[in-house]
């Protein structure tokens, strides 16, 4: 179990820090992800870690602390790259995209982040949000329609001078 938490540190760790953002949060939530990992793996029914299955242990826990704390940060995903793209346009969208996700309430932010940030089903979404699939697709709706309501509009042509 030492070797494999010496090569899964980063992974989890690195998991954790993307999607809460906070240092202190992530460091907790790896911490509690190993011990969870330990207790499983020394059960009367022990499973054989690998480092996807402790990522899975880490997306539950980071659920849970979500839960306990009736917020969802803001996703600090890596950008991709886009070859030939200006990359000032993709960083201006993803600002645009984490401020419009900060305005939305918890919940629409909870269900928009673990559903198009970490690729969760709607199943998986419901499970951790503790719903119904049915309640968790109609709240999925209503903070699509939230989302696209608090985008800003940058594509209206800004007047100057009283001229267009």
């Amino acid at each position: 179990m030492l070797a494999l938490y010496d090569e899964a540190l980063p992974a989890v760790y690195g998991y954790v820090i993307r999607r809460a953002g906070d240092k202190n949060v992530a460091e907790d939530v790896t911490s509690e992800t190993f011990l969870a990992a330990m207790d499983r793996a020394r059960g009367d029914d022990p499973v054989e870690p690998t480092v996807a299955w402790l990522i899975g242990i880490a997306r539950h826990k980071l659920a849970d602390h979500w839960r306990k704390m009736q917020r969802t940060p803001t996703p600090v995903e890596e950008v991709p790259d886009h070859p030939g793209g200006d990359e000032w346009d993709v960083h201006l969208d993803r600002m645009l995209a984490e401020y419009t996700l900060a305005r939305l309430s918890n919940t629409h932010r909870s269900v928009l982040t673990l559903r198009y940030v970490d690729d969760c089903t709607v199943p998986q979404c419901a499970e951790i949000l503790g719903r119904t699939v049915t309640a968790t697709e109609a709240l999925l709706t209503r903070a699509k329609r939230a989302f696209r309501a608090a985008y800003p509009d940058h594509t209206a042509p800004v007047v100057k001078g009283g001229q267009s």
